[in-house]
């Protein structure tokens, strides 16, 4: 059993501030929060950002009365109820529409200022890159523009002095970030090891009982964590393309 843990060695570091950006509550559970939740345990400080408030996000079980507004609220307290399980402390909502995400510049503005005010050395996101993952499941639109737009705003509006010069008026200096990770890849070159918070995953994941009633993700999550594993031989793992954007001068 010491050949996993050998294998940490091959990690990042943990960044000391990072940027984990998804368009819905639970989009952050069912695919990072094991990485989220190491780097947390190592001291970093982690922001979440929910693109949408996810009341677009009913089911079959959802009663006849719920509407968007008490459903955005009740996603809204599961996000948080999951953050602190992780360990992340700061949660923040930008309210765009779910369901129909649009790549605009007004969502660009808005990751952008969240970027320069909070400074974060990483941002986690997913690859927009990514249409469809395996035969069964294509990924969401919403997905695709979240991950889409705060790529632009890492780089260049997050960095660049005169994009969004109203953000100058707001104090927001430009800030480079160090590096982007990003998950759902389909060139992963990154993998870390989760094998220790995999249960910590499966219960944050579970405070989003809005969306998973009673079902019990282990099996799915344990299973996922295997197959991201099994390029370094780890017995549970997530896996990410990551780019590194700090030059030699940083």
């Amino acid at each position: 059993m010491a050949a996993p843990r050998a294998r940490r060695r091959d990690e990042p570091a943990p960044p000391a501030r990072v940027m984990s950006i998804h368009a819905h509550p639970d989009d952050q559970e069912f695919t990072v929060a094991g990485t989220l939740a190491r780097w947390a345990k190592a001291g970093s400080a982690i922001v979440t950002v929910c693109v949408t408030r996810g009341e677009a996000g009913s089911n079959r079980d959802t009663p006849a009365d719920m509407t968007r507004e008490r459903l955005a609220a009740i996603r809204e307290e599961e996000q948080r109820r999951a953050c602190r399980v992780l360990g992340i402390e700061e949660v923040v909502f930008l309210g765009h529409q779910d369901g129909v995400l649009q790549p605009t510049i007004a969502l660009r503005r808005d990751l952008t200022r969240l970027i320069r005010r909070y400074r974060p050395d990483a941002v986690v996101c997913g690859d927009p890159t990514v249409r469809f993952h395996g035969n069964r499941y294509m990924n969401h639109p919403d997905h695709r523009v979240a991950a889409d737009v705060a790529l632009d705003a890492v780089f260049p509006s997050a960095e660049t002095r005169f994009i969004f010069e109203e953000l100058l008026d707001e104090g927001l200096a430009p800030h480079h970030v160090k590096e982007v990770y990003l998950h759902g890849s389909d060139a992963p070159d990154t993998f870390v090891d989760i094998s220790d918070v995999l249960d910590v995953k499966v219960r944050a994941l579970r405070e989003h009982r809005s969306q998973l009633g009673d079902w019990d993700p282990t099996p799915m999550l344990t299973s996922w964590a295997r197959q991201q594993g099994r390029p370094r031989r780890l017995a549970a793992a997530e896996a990410f393309r990551r780019m590194v954007l700090e030059d030699d001068a940083g």
